[in-house]
């Protein structure tokens, strides 16, 4: 069986790869578990080179039709991981690249998939971005409206309905993950407008200030990235006659503030004798509006009954990036 996963040189697909790797079986078209010989990996950019001979990098854009369709090919046995994506910050200001990425890009992998022998089964990583509006509840389900109010959740909303109507006419097998905000992301901020949600945590655990651009009262569904790798692998195992015709599914998530994360890092840093850095508030009018039209909580009951993970509580969250990440880990 051969796995492409679009966006593999990012924090989020090379663990994934990682993951599949390790896991070395997934469910086939037919319904029963095949073994992974192949793992391809698209992005534009690979900061190491794989150490397994069964992963291939493929340097290219999503918006590469030829690339893309080279890459899924006409494999009998195939499926798809969809994570490549401009970020919410990106596409705010730059419009035309949010289409020609997140759309085309999305419409070439679909189109791909749909070219593929047999029914692959496809999993998309969406956001709950997809969800907003003016008089947005206080919690977002799976039955909720989606009134986008970004440009990167406007993308997101409309590969879900795609890949919905692809899966109605049986061109392939879709599932879209509807991710809520991924903590914490080791490295440096990004362009991504909910990049202090991982910094709020990173930097003080690291000794350093965290300039907070958004309100310490600001309420964010977040998980961890090790419950989201889990979830894309337990959505594509899940058998399309128990999804249903609304193949999205908003994952499970905590409900945290930059006070509840100071609070957090706090406590971990006096039982593990870390020097805790401060937030500190630099407020970003244009960050927190975009911040105010994303959903505040969201109900991820579908997603549990179907067998996918509940993540961890927060503290667990942030001590298993300290495992993986931290001074000490590798």
């Amino acid at each position: 069986m051969k796995i492409v996963i679009t966006g593999g040189g990012g924090f989020l697909g090379s663990m994934l790869c990682e993951q599949l790797l390790r896991q070395g079986k997934l469910t086939g078209p037919a319904g029963s578990p095949v073994s992974i010989e192949r793992i391809i990996l698209l992005d534009g950019i690979f900061k190491c080179a794989p150490a397994d001979s069964r992963v291939t990098q493929i340097e290219c854009n999503i918006s590469d039709r030829e690339a893309v369709f080279e890459s899924v090919g006409t494999d009998a046995e195939v499926s798809i991981f969809h994570l490549a994506s401009m970020v919410s910050g990106e596409c705010e200001q730059r419009f035309d690249d949010a289409l020609r990425v997140n759309l085309d890009g999305g419409r070439n992998v679909f189109e791909a998939a749909r070219r593929a022998a047999g029914k692959p089964r496809v999993v998309f990583a969406s956001s709950i971005a997809c969800f907003g509006g003016d008089d947005m509840p206080d919690s977002f389900s799976d039955d909720s409206k989606q009134v986008p109010q970004t440009t990167y959740g406007m993308t997101k909303a409309i590969c879900e309905l795609m890949i919905n109507d692809h899966s109605r006419k049986q061109h392939f097998d879709g599932r879209s993950a509807r991710l809520p905000t991924v903590i914490v992301r080791p490295g440096k901020p990004n362009a991504a407008a909910s990049s202090w949600a991982s910094g709020m945590f990173r930097e003080p655990l690291a000794g350093e200030a965290c300039l907070l651009p958004i309100r310490r009262d600001q309420r964010h569904p977040m998980t961890g990235y090790r419950t989201v790798i889990d979830s894309l692998i337990a959505l594509h195992e899940v058998s399309e006659t128990r999804l249903g015709k609304d193949r999205a599914v908003g994952l499970p998530a905590h409900c945290v503030t930059p006070m509840l994360a100071e609070s957090v890092t706090q406590q971990i840093g006096q039982e593990r004798g870390l020097t805790i850095g401060p937030i500190i508030e630099t407020f970003d009018a244009r960050i927190q509006g975009i911040v105010d039209g994303w959903a505040t909580a969201v109900d991820g009951a579908r997603a549990t009954q179907l067998g996918l993970p509940q993540p961890p509580n927060l503290k667990q969250i942030v001590e298993q990036y300290l495992d993986d990440f931290g001074p000490a880990a590798g």
